[in-house]
């Protein structure tokens, strides 16, 4: 079922507009290595062979997971010496471009140099920390998204009636293909596989249909009511929030259970414990923001489904976590005296004194009130005016005495009176 022509390519309508990079590569044969970037499953490799097939050129595909410097130079090679027997140019795949070594990826330059071959390069990981910066400046780099359910939906619905797929031989239910477009999480590739083993288990059945029960027998996986667009996506992770908020972990667990069984991506549930992290514990543990973008990172560089024991363990972390709100009161105080015009004047001794004439202005050091520089004070905290007048008294942070929080709720409250001259040192 592979794509044998840009059109026929499922989603990416970015890269297949009219006029796009991509297309002008393949309809203008132009000889120009590529740098594809995206999630498993969302046209990759596909778009390579495109590339071979559209403009005529050779194939050849390596693989970085068994691949080594002689193998690749050996592929440069052969392609060179097509090149000059029959003038036919050469595609040459390398799959998972990130696990190849410095030195692996330096024996790919001179054939893109010299356009020996178009090198057609896959990653699933940021390519501006994987790959050679060499490699990058030579490459077009495109972007894949991961395919909505709409185009994982195209992808059954077509393999289900292409000869080169089902051939029209199984008909499938609206909720076992429900079932299978949630599960494939983005992934075409995937969504194929669970397809095809439904359809042999229908066969083993007898059934010319494939229903949910079928399905769900095909891939080892129950179906979770959950829609991803509607009501059932908000209130879970709604609910999820929530009892992380309220330290019950056993709740947030099963609710996170419930998103990952349903293919939720992960990424979301990453970035709202980020967001919670600051939101609900703040500075009562100060490593729960750590603790969530490392889990956020863990998920972009692991991916499902090993990633789900690092959301779990964060999960765990933030909802067994002392909780205080007084980061979001404190920045939401702040941005409200803002919006309501309360700006003023920075303090001369604060302003910018790094330029000609700033003194004569009256900046910096050259103010009528000096500025104070911290570090030469006792206790590192100089007396004198940060704020602006309008708003010299606005208390915005205001912390709780709830877990790390109490000891700095007594740091800060020492500090702001010396900084105020209200109290002693």
């Amino acid at each position: 079922m592979r794509p044998r022509t840009l059109d026929e390519l499922v989603g990416q309508e970015q890269l297949r507009a009219a006029g796009s990079p991509l297309r002008q590569l393949i309809e203008g044969d132009q000889p120009m290595s590529l740098l594809l970037w995206g999630p498993p499953g969302t046209g990759k490799t596909t778009i390579a062979s495109i590339l071979s097939q559209q403009t005529d050129r050779h194939f050849v595909e390596v693989s970085a997971v068994s691949a080594g410097v002689r193998e690749v130079r050996a592929a440069i090679d052969a392609a060179r010496s097509e090149l000059v027997r029959s003038s036919r140019e050469t595609v040459l795949f390398v799959d998972e471009v990130h696990r190849f070594s410095k030195a692996q990826q330096d024996a790919l330059l001179p054939g893109v140099e010299n356009r020996w071959v178009t090198l057609v390069a896959a990653t699933t990981e940021n390519p501006f920390f994987s790959v050679i910066s060499p490699l990058l400046s030579r490459s077009l780099l495109l972007r894949l998204e991961s395919l909505t359910d709409d185009d994982v939906r195209a992808v059954l619905t077509q393999a289900l009636a292409d000869e080169r797929g089902l051939a029209g031989g199984y008909g499938i239910d609206d909720d076992a293909l429900d079932h299978l477009v949630r599960l494939a999480g983005g992934d075409a590739r995937r969504s194929l596989t669970y397809l095809e083993s439904s359809a042999g288990a229908a066969k083993s059945k007898g059934l010319a249909t494939i229903d949910l029960a079928t399905a769900e027998t095909a891939v080892d996986r129950a179906a979770v009511r959950y829609d991803r667009q509607g009501d059932q996506h908000y209130d879970v992770i709604s609910a999820f929030i929530k009892s992380v908020r309220g330290s019950d972990a056993d709740a947030a667990l099963h609710y996170l259970a419930r998103m990952m069984e349903a293919g939720e991506d992960p990424r979301f549930i990453a970035r709202r414990l980020v967001i919670l992290a600051s939101e609900d514990i703040g500075l009562a543990d100060p490593t729960a923001l750590t603790t969530a973008v490392a889990a956020a990172q863990a998920v972009q560089l692991i991916g499902m489904p090993e990633a789900r024991l690092n959301l779990a363990q964060a999960t765990i972390a933030l909802a067994v976590a002392p909780k205080s709100n007084a980061v979001i009161t404190a920045i939401d105080a702040a941005s409200a005296d803002v919006r309501a015009g309360k700006i003023g004047n920075v303090p001369p001794h604060l302003r910018d004194g790094h330029y000609a004439g700033a003194k004569e202005l009256g900046h910096n050091s050259g103010a009528p009130t000096p500025y104070k520089y911290s570090h030469d004070e006792p206790f590192g905290v100089a007396e004198q005016q940060y704020a602006p007048d309008v708003v010299l008294d606005a208390r915005y942070y205001q912390p709780t005495e709830l877990g790390a929080e109490a000891a700095v709720k007594q740091r800060w409250d020492r500090i702001r009176r010396m900084i105020r001259g209200e109290g002693p040192r």
